[in-house]
């Protein structure tokens, strides 16, 4: 962690000893319009904080998770509104429409996931959730269900560990890379797999591309 993120948890932090559970809300509204806020970190902080009786119980988890859904809607609303421009400029693709359909399916899991488990892929599943044209009711039961996940379970175990919080926090903070980077590591497993599995005909542009290319000129 470098000295940069050091000094913004710190101040966070303070910020939210001094203002209170409303300030919470804030960094977690902040955090999910794609500012570098320490999300994850707060939210286990604020359970070890409830435990010392520095926030209110209550009021506390009510608010981050206000705070999140907010965020986590205005984004839905920018994708929601670039989606005639993406329309215009993507729609006749048929990997878009591929891509569209797909996620209007199995659209659910992800942004139940990304609330949580693969934070770092959140933003860009609410644009996605927009400008897919994902139903907004749809999109807010998940969140939901997501950012309440987040919240109970990292504040729970910020609150059961109290003193050790920021121990949880870089534990959680390397699990979290990790996932990243196995889901990386899937997806491009399987679209390598997919490309590979097309018939040879769709193929054949590129290899007759190359073959060009690589054609001595007489």
């Amino acid at each position: 962690m470098s000295l940069t993120e050091l000094n913004l948890n710190d101040l966070v932090l303070t910020w939210v000893i001094t203002y209170g559970s409303p300030m919470v809300a804030a960094v977690l509204l902040l955090g999910a319009l794609g500012l570098p806020m320490p999300g994850t970190l707060l939210v286990i902080a604020a359970g070890a904080f409830v435990r010392q009786g520095v926030l209110d119980l209550y009021t506390t988890p009510s608010l981050a998770l206000l705070g999140a859904l907010a965020g986590d809607t205005v984004v839905y609303g920018a994708g929601r509104f670039a989606r005639g421009w993406i329309q215009r400029r993507f729609g006749q693709s048929a990997a878009w429409q591929k891509s569209e359909a797909y996620f209007k399916k199995r659209g659910g899991i992800a942004i139940y996931l990304t609330r949580w488990l693969i934070t770092p892929l959140a933003i860009p599943t609410n644009l996605i959730a927009g400008s897919s044209g994902y139903p907004f009711w749809k999109f807010l039961l998940f969140d939901l269900s997501g950012e309440l996940t987040w919240i109970v379970l990292y504040g729970g175990l910020g609150y059961a560990f109290g003193s050790q919080w920021e121990l949880i926090s870089d534990f959680i903070s390397d699990f979290s890379g990790l996932i990243l980077g196995v889901v990386a590591l899937g997806a491009g497993v399987y679209m390598l797999f997919r490309w590979q599995k097309r018939p040879s005909a769709e193929r054949a542009p590129v290899t007759a591309a190359a073959a060009i290319a690589e054609t001595p000129d007489v």
